[in-house]
């Protein structure tokens, strides 16, 4: 039987055919899927950016603070008319020795928020007693108020003082400060022959001084009351913050700062 000669062109059409609508969806959806796991991974890898620059800023900011809370604790000054240390288990309030003078500083945990507030650096007796009663009666809007870490749900203090060893929780009594003995009244001086019933000298009046003046110690009233502080200054301050769910940080923060004094 004789062979047919190919027809021309034959050969050409059929390399020439394209895909299949079946083989286009079925590249189409190899394509997506590929897709998907691409943005998967990048959504990951940004969530993951996202969560750790969340926690550096947050690991900043507690470090800030805790850097300021150690400023402040090893600055505290007893100056003998306000108290240099008191912790009443809500506030805590110091006086801080600065450049300019005194200045208290009062830090407070108030709707799990650890706030910080600071006076203006005084000289003046006066001042720095009002300032130190002003810290009794803050609200949270006054000038020099700080919100400094959110997510607290407690805080506790404690002092180390080195003659006993030992820590002790900051509400309760600590050392006390040695007071300077009470000077010694001197001794009554015998009644005079025209005035039994007064120990001086004859002729003085009420209210005048030894040499006649009519100035008396009676009329230095004007001063205003110094709130001596008994409680010396612990040798050491324990922190712990309680942090809860959603707080700067997580679990309990511990930290221990040495006092050094002048």
């Amino acid at each position: 039987m004789p062979m047919r000669p190919p027809v021309p062109g034959s050969r050409s059409r059929a390399s020439s055919r394209g895909f299949t609508l079946i083989e286009l969806l079925v590249a189409l959806s190899i394509m997506a899927v590929m897709a998907a796991m691409a943005w998967q991974g990048v959504d990951a890898v940004v969530r993951s950016r996202e969560i750790t620059q969340a926690h550096m800023e947050r690991l900043l900011r507690l470090q800030s603070v805790m850097s300021q809370w150690e400023i402040d604790l090893r600055e505290v000054h007893d100056s003998q008319v306000v108290p240099g240390l008191n912790f009443d288990g809500a506030t805590l309030r110091l006086t801080r020795r600065r450049p300019e003078g005194l200045q208290v500083v009062a830090w407070t945990l108030r709707g799990g928020t650890l706030w910080r507030w600071s006076s203006p650096a005084v000289t003046a007796m006066d001042a720095l007693q009002e300032h130190w009663m002003r810290s009794y009666q803050l609200l949270g809007s006054e000038p020099g108020t700080l919100a400094m870490l959110h997510g607290v749900s407690q805080w506790q203090l404690y002092h180390y003082h080195q003659s006993s060893s030992s820590w002790s929780n900051a509400q309760s009594s600590g050392d006390m400060a040695g007071s300077p003995p009470a000077a010694e009244a001197p001794p009554p001086a015998p009644p005079t022959p025209d005035r039994p019933d007064r120990p001086d000298r004859p002729g003085r009046q009420e209210g005048q001084s030894p040499d006649g003046g009519g100035a008396s110690a009676s009329n230095n009233s004007a001063t205003p009351p110094v709130i001596v502080n008994q409680e010396a200054l612990p040798d050491g301050v324990r922190l712990l913050l309680q942090f809860g769910e959603g707080g700067t940080a997580a679990g309990t923060l511990t930290r221990d700062i040495r006092l050094i004094h002048p």
